[in-house]
């Protein structure tokens, strides 16, 4: 498959693609998916900043309507 037939295939298409790109990669035996290091970092600074009372939450609905405006 290339570019090409990737960008002619819609998001849900795609998306499906993805999930079933991770399954097999996940399913394979000894392999590992390691996650990168900022991925760690991030999640400590958001447990700080709820640790701290700092942190900031919207309902899911909120979420969305940022989304779409």
């Amino acid at each position: 498959m290339d570019a090409a037939k990737i960008k002619d295939m819609s998001t849900e298409e795609r998306l499906q693609t993805m999930e079933l790109l991770w399954d097999a990669l996940l399913e394979e035996e000894g392999t590992e998916v390691d996650s990168p290091q900022w991925h760690g970092d991030v999640i400590e600074k958001r447990k700080e900043k709820i640790k701290n009372g700092n942190a900031e939450f919207i309902s899911l609905e909120e979420l969305k309507a940022k989304r779409t405006s």
